[in-house]
């Protein structure tokens, strides 16, 4: 039983730090340590916890790919500025941690640089439009992975 705690610990610390590393998907990584406390060990997780938290995870994990496309569609980008967007944050992810914030923020820009014909202010605009969105699919899903830690440390201790 130790050992499955040991993993399970793992697995949510992973989590967490996927929430904020690029491709890990951290939420759903810190879902399975808290399956696995609740499968493997005598402290068990209600049902309607892990169906609640099941379709949170999904949520946030679909949301996070979304809302970096929201923000640079919502600050005037297109597909080009969108895919400035990603290609910063996996190049982004090389110069980490510092990379991983100005990555989309640069790839955005020169995507949108592209878009406008040279327009700077514009894409400058867009370039912000994406960091916003990456920030916050950033928070949703550290938020997500914090509280699954949470929880289980809570089920672990009080249970």
């Amino acid at each position: 039983m130790i050992l499955i705690l040991i993993l399970a610990f793992l697995l949510l610390l992973t989590g967490v730090l996927g929430s904020v590393i690029p491709g890990l998907p951290g939420p759903p990584i810190s879902y399975l340590g808290v399956l696995l406390i609740h499968f493997f060990t005598n402290s068990q997780f209600g049902p309607s916890f892990l169906w609640l938290w099941a379709f949170v995870v999904l949520l946030i994990s679909v949301l996070d790919y979304l809302f970096q496309a929201w923000g640079v569609k919502k600050f005037g980008g297109g597909k080009t500025a969108t895919f400035g967007t990603f290609t910063g944050l996996f190049v982004g992810f090389i110069f980490s941690p510092i990379g991983l914030l100005v990555g989309p923020f640069v790839g955005a820009f020169i995507g949108a640089l592209i878009e406008v014909n040279g327009d700077n202010k514009r894409a400058f605009k867009v370039a912000v439009g994406s960091f916003v969105g990456f920030l916050s699919g950033t928070f949703l899903k550290l938020g997500v992975s914090l509280l699954l830690l949470y929880y289980a440390i809570h089920q672990i201790w009080f249970s």
